[in-house]
Protein backbone atom coordinates (compact mmCIF):
# COMPACT_ATOMS: atom_id res chain seq x y z
CA UNK A 1 0.00 0.00 0.00
CA UNK A 2 2.71 2.06 0.57
CA UNK A 3 4.79 1.47 -2.82
CA UNK A 4 3.56 3.45 -5.70
CA UNK A 5 3.22 1.77 -9.38
CA UNK A 6 6.11 3.00 -11.57
CA UNK A 7 5.07 4.39 -14.86
CA UNK A 8 8.15 5.84 -16.35
CA UNK A 9 9.13 2.29 -17.39
CA UNK A 10 6.40 2.13 -20.04
CA UNK A 11 8.25 5.39 -21.70
CA UNK A 12 11.14 3.49 -23.84
CA UNK A 13 9.98 4.23 -27.53
CA UNK A 14 11.75 6.28 -30.43
CA UNK A 15 15.49 5.03 -29.11
CA UNK A 16 17.02 5.15 -33.40
CA UNK A 17 15.41 8.64 -33.63
CA UNK A 18 17.28 10.00 -30.68
CA UNK A 19 20.14 8.68 -31.52
CA UNK A 20 20.26 10.84 -34.84
CA UNK A 21 19.51 13.71 -33.49
CA UNK A 22 22.22 13.08 -31.04
CA UNK A 23 25.05 12.89 -33.81
CA UNK A 24 23.54 15.12 -36.20
CA UNK A 25 25.64 18.15 -34.48
CA UNK A 26 28.62 16.59 -34.67
CA UNK A 27 28.06 16.03 -38.68
CA UNK A 28 27.40 18.94 -39.55
CA UNK A 29 30.48 20.35 -37.49
CA UNK A 30 32.80 17.82 -39.72
CA UNK A 31 31.17 19.09 -42.95
CA UNK A 32 31.87 22.59 -42.01
CA UNK A 33 34.87 21.49 -40.70
CA UNK A 34 35.92 19.43 -44.12
CA UNK A 35 34.58 22.89 -46.24
CA UNK A 36 36.38 25.39 -44.18
CA UNK A 37 39.58 24.00 -43.27
CA UNK A 38 40.22 20.34 -44.71
CA UNK A 39 39.43 21.00 -48.56
CA UNK A 40 41.40 24.30 -48.80
CA UNK A 41 44.39 22.78 -47.13
CA UNK A 42 44.10 20.05 -49.47
CA UNK A 43 44.46 21.95 -52.76
CA UNK A 44 47.00 24.81 -51.70
CA UNK A 45 49.29 21.67 -50.83
CA UNK A 46 48.76 19.68 -54.42
CA UNK A 47 49.30 23.73 -55.94
CA UNK A 48 52.64 23.46 -53.68
CA UNK A 49 53.26 20.10 -54.72
CA UNK A 50 52.72 21.01 -58.74
CA UNK A 51 55.15 24.38 -58.02
CA UNK A 52 57.67 22.30 -57.03
CA UNK A 53 57.55 19.76 -60.00
CA UNK A 54 57.79 22.42 -62.06
CA UNK A 55 60.81 23.89 -60.81
CA UNK A 56 63.99 24.06 -62.57
CA UNK A 57 67.03 26.16 -62.96
CA UNK A 58 67.25 29.98 -63.34
CA UNK A 59 63.99 29.92 -61.23
CA UNK A 60 64.04 32.80 -58.75
CA UNK A 61 62.52 31.50 -55.35
CA UNK A 62 61.59 32.39 -51.73
CA UNK A 63 62.63 29.88 -48.98
CA UNK A 64 60.23 29.29 -45.87
CA UNK A 65 63.63 31.30 -43.74
CA UNK A 66 62.73 33.94 -46.05
CA UNK A 67 65.90 33.72 -48.10
CA UNK A 68 65.61 35.07 -51.83
CA UNK A 69 67.40 33.10 -54.46
CA UNK A 70 68.41 31.82 -57.96
CA UNK A 71 67.93 27.91 -58.27
CA UNK A 72 71.50 27.08 -59.56
CA UNK A 73 70.91 23.26 -60.24
CA UNK A 74 68.66 20.53 -59.06
CA UNK A 75 71.12 18.11 -57.15
CA UNK A 76 68.37 15.16 -56.13
CA UNK A 77 64.66 14.58 -56.08
CA UNK A 78 64.92 16.43 -52.16
CA UNK A 79 67.36 18.96 -52.45
CA UNK A 80 68.33 22.23 -54.81
CA UNK A 81 71.27 24.69 -55.06
CA UNK A 82 69.92 27.94 -54.55
CA UNK A 83 72.52 30.94 -55.64
CA UNK A 84 71.90 33.71 -52.88
CA UNK A 85 74.79 36.10 -54.17
CA UNK A 86 77.18 36.33 -56.58
CA UNK A 87 79.37 33.43 -55.72
CA UNK A 88 77.14 32.18 -52.66
CA UNK A 89 75.46 29.20 -52.86
CA UNK A 90 73.48 27.21 -50.42
CA UNK A 91 71.77 23.71 -50.53
CA UNK A 92 67.98 23.96 -49.45
CA UNK A 93 65.54 21.07 -49.20
CA UNK A 94 63.07 21.59 -51.91
CA UNK A 95 59.81 21.28 -49.79
CA UNK A 96 61.21 24.71 -47.82
CA UNK A 97 60.93 26.46 -51.56
CA UNK A 98 57.83 28.75 -50.52
CA UNK A 99 56.93 30.53 -53.37
CA UNK A 100 58.74 30.97 -57.12
CA UNK A 101 58.84 34.99 -57.47
CA UNK A 102 59.71 34.65 -61.24
CA UNK A 103 60.24 31.64 -64.26
CA UNK A 104 62.48 31.27 -66.53
CA UNK A 105 61.73 30.39 -69.92
CA UNK A 106 62.12 27.19 -71.75
CA UNK A 107 65.29 26.00 -74.15
CA UNK A 108 64.54 27.02 -77.08
CA UNK A 109 66.03 24.30 -78.51
CA UNK A 110 63.96 21.77 -77.17
CA UNK A 111 60.95 23.65 -79.16
CA UNK A 112 63.07 23.67 -82.80
CA UNK A 113 63.51 19.81 -82.48
CA UNK A 114 59.70 18.98 -81.81
CA UNK A 115 59.04 21.80 -85.68
CA UNK A 116 58.91 20.03 -88.27
CA UNK A 117 61.95 20.06 -90.79
CA UNK A 118 61.72 22.07 -94.40
CA UNK A 119 60.55 19.83 -97.14
CA UNK A 120 63.43 19.68 -99.88
CA UNK A 121 62.80 20.29 -103.33
CA UNK A 122 62.27 17.12 -105.60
Amino acid sequence: MFVSPAYAQAAAGGGSMGALEQFLPLILIFVVFYFLLIRPQQKKMKQHKEMLGQLRRGDRVVTAGGIIGTVNKMLNDAEVSVEIAEGVRVRVLRTTITEVLSKTEPVAGAKDETAEPEKADK
